[in-house]
């Protein structure tokens, strides 16, 4: 991926690519029923 000039490896390729999207997606799950439970 490019912005720019600057060149932008995901670490890992294209697994590590997969394994930081579906993390994001878990940990924003998580957050999410967590500020539930709270409230």
């Amino acid at each position: 991926m490019r912005i720019g000039n600057t060149e932008i490896r995901p670490a890992g390729g294209g697994l590590g690519c997969l394994l930081m999207i579906l993390f994001s997606i878990v940990a924003s799950i998580v957050l999410t029923v967590l500020l539930n439970l709270v409230v």
